[in-house]
């Protein structure tokens, strides 16, 4: 026995007893509060996950919708082709990342092995296209035109081309009805990214890993409609992955059609007339630098003028968008993007800006009307207009004496416009302006809708610019510093300019002011702005939206969505104005600078109004401008350093209308070869398959051109040189 007493021992064991306790409580407690966190509080959302590990999901692709046109003919379908597509998850587990299966894949597609690596890796900032920008876990398609043969070795030789799949797929496909590419209207699709899919996890249109997106055009404004939602079959499968049954399916509903107000026949036409006019200016002189006209780019707007229904729009130049189709190729991408490309992705109707030239005039027609001058009061119209030292020439440097504002809009006469706009900026104080000046010019610009957007029911569209004084200021504001350091008194012509505007770049001066009156210095407008205002002066002064969505039709044609015009304002004039400008461009087409394009024209019975433009560019040559309406269409065209309005546009503007109204060269009328001599308002019928009776489209034969002396001018042949 020890010969320690009780006593002195015990208190340490207890102490001991008490911490062990303690410890063993407090394990206990921490373990029972974590399985209380795993099991009660996260107890479902580690339940979802362990029945997710296993389930397995097989997605079964949406049909997307097809664009048609108002008759019902598609402009954007689909079509069953092999698809041969390879996963990246599967090639990533082979030693040497899949690139002996990719080979072997290329021998059999009589591809190249490299485009075959490329187009299967991601994209990122340092990686060039071709290159997959949508989700590494989605199969990434090689090719859309694979051959039934070529199909049957992959599948017959699996054990060659792991992870590669051939299988019969709905593929976009973009049909071209009668010519008719309607690229940039229509857009393209690409994969879905993993940046979108997290984006749309919570709304109401999320995306599978699958989907394919639109990028531009009607397929971005109505991709929510168009896509569809695809089917999801998830299957219950054993840890050594056998499936033991089927959780749960959901069928795949097809996307929704999106009828269009565009017509395929017209916009063939206006295609073939808006190319054969480049083709033409480029074999025409430009006198000021000796050289032929380049007539690089351009565009066209056919437009209901009731409605601002978009019937057709042409830009040049132009692609084909089944390129995006299945993954761009390099060659494609470098075409499309590349700096020698002349951006043919750009839709120049509704992003293209370009001084307007003389069409301006009908906003400063009616901004003079508002400043109190009589429209038909008498304007002297000399051949030049002074300003300080400066000299602005009239047009061909041609007077006409003292004459209305309606003949100066006829005539296009720029030194009336000169004088309005000259006494106007000085009431308004000149350089010092007052603190309440009426700014009528520029005023009237914004009431007319331009430097914003119009409104169109497409994406990416480019507001213009009214240079008033608000707008240099700002400008000056933003590139003082550079004008400043660049600048040199007295040096070449561009270190005097930076020299002025670093001195008083923000001041609006006279010449600002007389040189914007005819739609000329830094004005800019886009071809759907003038064909808007010069449809609100067609229809009696309404602005409306201008629209290329018609209705959405559910894909068995039982619900129908129509998308009815809008209207965000109306002019800034009175009935007396409008008409009186509505007169004027009349006279415009009969006895002004578009008559001698207008011989034999039926103005008795579709009475033309129109107006012409040539804008001067510094560096480049000049912008053909031609915009003009019927009782029933507005047609705007213009032609990036094209030479004059009436010379390079006028032309092919004539032709659309007669096709579109069943004209001959003469003026004579056959409606049985009219292709809508009215707006049509039916909409097609949809069948409940989702079939559609379209009728078909034959390509455009222009009418061949009358010999010379059987031509009817209405004035004088073209004038050498410039011709507004």
């Amino acid at each position: 026995m020890s010969n320690i007493p009780e006593t002195g021992r015990t208190p340490r064991v207890q102490i001991r007893l008490v911490v062990i306790q303690v410890l063993v409580f407090s394990l206990l407690l921490t373990l029972g509060g974590r399985l209380w966190y795993l099991q009660v509080r996260n107890g479902q959302e580690y339940t979802d996950e362990a029945k997710n590990n296993h389930v397995q999901q097989v997605i079964q692709p949406a049909v997307r919708g097809s664009i048609l046109d108002t008759r019902g003919v598609p402009l954007a379908d689909n079509e069953t082709r092999l698809v041969v597509s390879v996963s990246r998850t599967e090639l990533m587990k082979m030693q040497d990342n899949g690139k002996a299966a990719l080979t072997n894949l290329a021998d059999v597609l009589d591809m190249k092995p490299q485009d075959v690596i490329s187009k299967v890796r991601l994209c990122d900032a340092k990686t060039p296209q071709p290159c997959w920008n949508g989700s590494p876990y989605q199969p990434i398609p090689v090719t859309d035109e694979a051959t039934t043969q070529q199909a049957l070795q992959i599948r017959e030789r699996a054990e060659d081309f792991p992870g590669i799949t051939a299988e019969p797929t709905a593929v976009r496909r973009y049909p071209a009805p009668g010519l008719a590419n309607t690229a940039q209207v229509l857009g393209y699709l690409s994969p879905v990214t993993d940046d979108e899919i997290t984006k749309a996890h919570d709304t109401e249109s999320p995306y599978l890993r699958s989907d394919q997106v639109g990028r531009s055009g009607l397929e971005r404004t109505y991709d929510k409609q168009l896509r569809g939602k695809a089917g999801v079959t998830r299957y219950e499968v054993d840890n050594l992955g056998r499936v033991i049954g089927e959780a749960k399916s959901d069928q795949a509903e097809p996307g929704a059609n999106v009828v269009t107000s565009m017509d395929a026949r017209v916009q063939a036409v206006a295609e073939y007339e808006l190319n054969e006019a480049m083709k033409a200016a480029r074999k025409e002189l430009d006198r000021n630098t000796n050289e032929n006209y380049k007539a690089d780019s351009g565009a066209v707007v056919v437009m209901e003028a009731k409605t601002g229904r978009v019937v057709a729009m042409a830009s040049q130049p132009t692609y084909d968008p089944n390129s995006w189709v299945g993954g761009i190729s390099a060659k494609d991408y470098t075409r499309l993007t590349g700096k020698n490309s002349n951006f043919p992705l750009l839709n120049r109707a509704i992003q293209g800006q370009a001084a307007p030239g003389s069409i301006f005039k009908v906003i400063s027609s009616t901004a003079a009307v508002n400043a109190g001058y009589p429209f038909n009061g008498n304007y002297p119209c000399p051949s030049s207009y002074n300003v300080g030292s400066q000299v602005f020439k009239n047009f061909e440097s041609k007077g006409y004496g003292s004459i209305t504002i309606g003949k100066a809009l006829e005539v296009s006469c720029d030194t009336v416009y000169y004088g309005l706009a000259h006494k106007e900026w000085q009431k308004d104080g000149g350089t010092k302006p007052k603190k309440n000046s009426n700014d009528w010019f520029y005023k009237t610009a914004h009431q007319f809708g331009l430097g914003k957007e119009t409104g169109i029911d497409l994406p990416n569209e480019v507001t213009g610019r009214v240079p008033d004084r608000q707008w240099k200021q700002k400008f000056w504001e933003a590139n003082k510093a550079g004008w400043c350091k660049q600048g040199k008194k007295g040096g070449t012509y561009v270190q005097q300019l930076a020299y002025e505007g670093c001195l008083e770049g923000n001041l609006m001066r006279a010449g600002d002011s007389v040189n914007y009156s005819i739609g000329q210095g830094d004005t800019l407008v886009t071809p759907i702005q003038m064909a808007t205002i010069y449809s609100a002066i067609s229809n009696g002064g309404t602005l409306y939206n201008p629209t290329v969505g018609k209705a959405v039709i559910s894909p068995d044609g039982k619900r129908v969505e129509e998308i009815a015009p809008k209207s965000h304002g109306k002019l800034p004039m009175n009935k007396k104005t409008r008409d009186e400008i509505d007169e004027a461009l009349a006279g415009v087409a009969t006895r002004g600078s578009a008559a001698w394009r207008f011989g034999g024209w039926p103005q008795d019975k579709i009475p033309m109004h129109a107006k012409t433009g040539t804008a001067e560019v510094y560096g480049k040559q000049t912008t053909s401008w031609f915009a003009s309406y019927t009782k029933d269409y507005t047609i705007v065209m213009t032609i990036a350093q094209g030479g004059t309005g009436s010379g390079a546009s006028g032309p092919a503007v004539r032709k659309i209308y007669e096709a579109m109204y069943g004209l001959n060269a003469k003026g004579d009328q056959n409606l049985t070869k009219a292709l809508m001599p009215t707006p049509r308002t039916a909409l097609p019928t949809i069948q409940p398959d989702g079939s559609i009776d379209a009728p078909k489209v034959r390509p455009y034969e222009p009418e061949k051109e009358l010999p010379a002396d059987e031509q009817v001018l209405a004035g004088p042949p073209a004038a050498p040189g410039r011709r507004d």
